[in-house]
């Protein structure tokens, strides 16, 4: 997919780099234009064609998309800071704050927007993120348009809001929980004898590969759990101590606290 359409991406840290790393394939990085308080953070995107600015107005008057990627205690002070330059007949307003509803983000306006929630996670950067978006009512066919754009990055799925709070959970924190499998996994490697690079290539691989079955074959994990595990096997030996220590309950458990514990920063 490509447009001519220019992105403004405020505030890009890691989220937002990933976000334009991700864009870039689709929509050209001369297109895509990065802000941030220190523009030095940002000279090695501007080395690979992005524009880059500190002001945050600058950016807005060229685009069409603005992508909102700061903090939720700075939305307020860059929302009404922008709001001189924007122009709800032209601009679609794209928020990837955590915990910040679309109703609190249209309070800061004057003006009726179209306004889009999107939690992608930093796989975005190589085009493996899983985004969730939702809109609100003036989003209107924004709402799929902004989730082709996000399919450059990865899956996608349109939910309601009230559960973006899960997907940040499930996704955006996701990305961690699996990376910390993958680190004990590796650790598990080194204590069977093999060197450390060895075992995280072993490791990282094989979670691909266990993703890529679910993926391809749109089995149900236990389906392909099956096909590993034999009588007696070393497998089955495997798993059953992971049960008996709690792997699936601590998982579980780790995802509710994560999501009780973004409700109480959001309240």
């Amino acid at each position: 997919m490509s447009t001519n359409k220019h992105i403004a991406i405020l505030g890009a840290g890691n989220l937002g780099e990933a976000i334009a790393k991700g864009f870039a394939g689709n929509f050209g990085a001369g297109n895509i234009t990065l802000t941030r308080r220190h523009l030095s953070r940002l000279d090695h995107l501007k080395e690979r064609g992005f524009q880059t600015t500190s002001d945050n107005k600058e950016a807005v008057s060229k685009a069409t998309y603005i992508f909102l990627c700061v903090q939720p205690k700075q939305l307020e002070d860059v929302v009404k800071g922008i709001e001189p330059v924007l122009d709800a007949k032209k601009h679609i307003l794209v928020s990837t704050i955590t915990g910040v509803s679309l109703d609190v983000i249209q309070s800061y306006l004057k003006d009726e927007f179209a306004i889009i929630r999107a939690m992608p996670n930093t796989a975005a950067a190589i085009s493996e993120s899983m985004t969730c978006v939702c809109g609100n009512e003036l989003a209107g066919d924004h709402l799929s348009k902004v989730e082709e754009m996000f399919k450059s990055l990865g899956e996608t799925l349109i939910i309601e809001e009230r559960l973006m709070k899960a997907a940040t959970v499930l996704a955006a924190s996701g990305i961690a929980f699996f990376l910390r499998y993958i680190r004990a996994a590796t650790q598990g490697g080194i204590e069977l004898g093999f060197e450390a690079e060895e075992a995280q290539k072993i490791a990282m691989q094989t979670a691909r590969g266990a993703a890529s079955l679910l993926v391809e074959g749109s089995a149900h994990p236990e389906r392909e759990i099956d096909k590993v595990t034999t009588p007696m096997g070393c497998t089955i030996a495997g798993l059953n101590e992971m049960e008996h220590q709690g792997l699936s309950s601590a998982l579980i458990k780790g995802i509710v606290a994560s999501f009780e514990k973004i409700n109480r920063i959001t309240e």
